[in-house]
């Protein structure tokens, strides 16, 4: 009989190890492959070539890369919405580096990570250290970025170096997904260079959560502080790295939007914090901190995006149907993590 209750019990727990971010991440996939079909089957053409999946990679792959930013320091119970404003800054000043001072594009990398990097040390320093809450101090990040933005350069104008456009227009063939035109011709399914280096990123932070101490780190301290600082986990430490890895991705991300742009604008970015957060949340990450899955949040993003395609498609043009479908579509993720938690508790 003893033995019974020892199996029912660690069945329960192997039950119970599905919940949380395994639960959350197989239904953001479920969800994710359920609408794409129904948008091939329903609204046919603008689905049904592969190419339509490989532009909306094409299309957001920077918010792939601000997303993992954001995943990170969700999952360790911070918030930053800074990315947006450092995605602007990053591509306002790699523009004018480039174009008015003859700038390397491997200048304008280094620029764009160090950009990046400043804004992690700084925000990390002040959340993890002075104990000041992240909200209010990438919201000082933000509208810091914007200011600068404008400082640098209040016009909005393209990239006319020549090494730039040459690896902005590179294009990475998809073998085997092309497809035949209006006039029959076979043409290549194709993705840009900044989606080689989101998948790249998506793949790096999935295996730092999973296999290193460090990410058991950043889910311990965001499931309770006290707990991982019982454990002998340094809190500060763990949460100061949170935000300055995702500061290094938004200078990153910025550069990958950078490149899908090519244009230097105080507009650029605009949203995309907002944006990250929604995908975070879609991919099963709780603003509560401790669960959260990088390969979530890259459905995450696909699903935004899809149910705005959706919406554009269906003939709902103005801005306001996709708000209301954005809005919707977190409110139903939202509540599923709700349910979650009180299953858990």
């Amino acid at each position: 009989m003893e033995n019974k209750t020892k199996e029912k019990s660690g069945l329960l727990s192997k039950i119970s190890g599905m919940t949380d971010s395994n639960l959350l991440l197989t239904i953001t996939i479920v969800v994710f492959i359920l609408m794409y079909i129904g948008a091939m089957v329903f609204l046919g053409k603008g689905f049904l070539k592969p190419q339509a999946f490989f532009n909306i990679l094409n299309e957001n792959a920077a918010l792939i890369i601000l997303s993992c930013g954001l995943s990170l320091v969700m999952i360790t119970g911070g918030i930053d919405i800074s990315v947006g404003g450092v995605t602007a800054l990053v591509t306002m000043s790699c523009a004018v580096y480039l174009d008015y001072h003859n700038g390397s594009v491997g200048g304008a990398m280094l620029l764009a990570l160090g950009i990046g990097l400043a804004f992690g040390l700084v925000q990390g320093y002040l959340v993890a250290y002075l104990d000041i809450q992240p909200f209010i101090v990438t919201l000082a990040g933000m509208f810091f970025a914007k200011g600068m933005t404008t400082i640098i350069n209040s016009d909005p104008f393209n990239v006319a170096n020549e090494n730039f456009v040459a690896l902005k227009n590179t294009r990475v063939n998809v073998p085997g997904m092309g497809s035949y035109n209006k006039k029959g011709i076979y043409v290549n399914a194709y993705v840009e260079i900044g989606v080689i280096i989101a998948i790249l990123i998506v793949i790096l932070m999935f295996m730092m959560l999973r296999w290193t101490k460090l990410g058991r780190s950043f889910y311990a301290v965001g499931g309770n502080r006290q707990s991982a600082l019982m454990l002998g986990i340094n809190v500060k430490r763990t949460r100061f790295l949170s935000q300055l890895f995702c500061g290094i991705l938004a200078g990153i991300g910025g550069f990958v939007y950078f490149l899908h742009v090519g244009s230097g604008a105080a507009t650029n970015g605009a949203g995309a914090e907002m944006n990250a957060i929604a995908s975070s949340i879609i991919g099963g990450t709780m603003l509560t901190g401790g669960v959260g899955n990088i390969i979530g949040t890259l459905f995450g993003v696909l699903s935004l995006s899809t149910i705005k395609n959706i919406v554009a498609s269906a003939g709902l043009d103005q801005a306001w149907w996709t708000g209301i479908t954005v809005a919707a579509m977190l409110c139903i993720f939202l509540v599923v993590q709700s349910i979650v938690v009180a299953r858990k508790k």
